[in-house]
């Protein structure tokens, strides 16, 4: 019996070894990285390195300040005016006046009874249509180029071009179509369409409704104006809420109705492991650990809240090494947030969670002791039980 005790302590023994030998090759079972495991990768060399930001209170309000510049009223400002040019493919009405005697344009003079004064009729051209050149044509005047012009500074270029030849000429323009002032509007929409833009001033929500308004639920769609090669987004929820993002649209703009289900993946210690989505409007990372079930008690660690993110480039400072740059100019960042720290639970309130981030809980050490701790009480369990019945019959 004793030789049986003697083996059983032993083979005891050669377990609790094999398993501390797995242990520190980092074999045992995780969902994860752990926060050191995490925090190292910063400390690699290029381009295995990942930058590791802790978030604090001036990192939640630098990125803030990014969503502020990408805002629509920011990045594509607008003016009225733009709405009132000429443009090639627009078709324009002149009328002349020459005071009398009229030599070029005057057909006959109108007598006035009253004052014994006397005028001509004006002389209305037929309708053109302004050239791909940006001109049109004007008797005794030749080409006179309008686009880019109101039609008021397109009257005075062509009563410039007749001075000296016709007898104080007077000169009026009129657009009698549009077709060079226009919006885009596609996507989630009733009808695509191309929306005409008059002096008025049509904005980004005249569009929309121009075309029918969107087909999907307001809070799930976000709007995308294209302009002279920026491109910009914002939730049609916001938008609404705000008037300032209401902006004026320019001629050629692309309008863009988008329903794209954005989410984010909820992923270690917490009380749900799933890919969670969002609304347009956006949603913090406090509300998304809310909606993760929260932090694991039995097994989280509140100093390794990670938030794993393609970030634009141009939001990193400028000593930040590029090289791991991908084709479309963002960068690998983990965002680490310690929530054993009060103060944290309000940075979380306005650290905002982005469309296909990963936000990751890594494991307590105590948590992977007491794993390792019940993968060899299940190894050792069976020895010990018959030692325990082998004492019991020697007994």
């Amino acid at each position: 019996m004793q030789v049986f005790s003697a083996v059983s302590r032993r083979c005891v023994v050669l377990a609790l070894g094999a398993f501390v030998g797995l242990t520190g090759c980092s074999t045992l079972p995780a969902n994860g990285p752990s926060r050191s495991d995490v925090e190292a990768a910063s400390q690699k060399a290029p381009p295995s390195k990942i930058h590791v930001v802790q978030v604090d209170e001036s990192v939640a309000r630098q990125l803030a300040s990014k969503r502020l510049g990408q805002q629509l009223a920011s990045a594509l400002p607008a003016s009225h005016a733009s709405n009132e040019l000429l443009g090639a493919g627009d078709a324009v009405e002149v009328s002349i006046w020459e005071a009398p005697p009229a030599l070029l344009f005057g057909d006959y003079v109108l007598a006035s009874a009253s004052n014994g004064t006397s005028a001509t009729r004006p002389t209305t051209l037929p309708e053109q249509v302004v050239s791909s050149d940006g001109a049109i044509g004007v008797p005794f005047a030749g080409r006179v180029r309008v686009a880019g012009l109101t039609v008021a500074q397109a009257a005075d270029a062509i009563a410039q071009k007749l001075a000296g030849k016709a007898n104080h000429p007077q000169v009026i323009v009129r657009q009698a179509r549009n077709a060079s002032s226009y919006v885009t509007v596609v996507g989630e929409v009733t009808n695509s369409m191309r929306v005409p833009l008059t002096p008025h001033g049509e904005r980004l929500l005249d569009a929309l409704a121009v075309a029918g308004g969107v087909r999907q639920p307001v809070q799930k769609m976000t709007i995308q104006v294209a302009r002279g090669g920026i491109v910009r987004s914002l939730p049609l929820e916001a938008i609404i809420k705000d008037p300032s993002q209401d902006i004026v649209l320019q001629p050629d703009d692309v309008v863009t109705a988008a329903y794209q289900p954005l989410s984010f993946v909820a992923m270690g210690a917490t009380g749900r492991n799933a890919e969670i989505n969002f609304e347009a409007t956006g949603v913090s990372l406090a509300e998304a650990l809310g909606r993760m079930g929260g932090l694991a008690d039995s097994r989280s660690d509140p100093r390794g809240v990670f938030i794993f993110r393609f970030e634009d480039a141009s939001a990193l400072p400028p000593s930040t090494s590029q090289q791991n740059v991908t084709a479309d100019g963002r960068v690998p960042v983990i965002y680490q947030i310690d929530l054993r720290n009060p103060q944290s639970l309000f940075i979380a309130q306005n650290f905002q969670v982005e469309n296909k981030d990963i936000v990751y809980v890594a494991n307590a050490p105590l948590a992977e002791l007491q794993k390792f701790m019940s993968i060899v009480g299940a190894f050792t369990s069976p020895i010990v039980n018959v030692q325990t019945i082998q004492n019991t019959t020697t007994w």
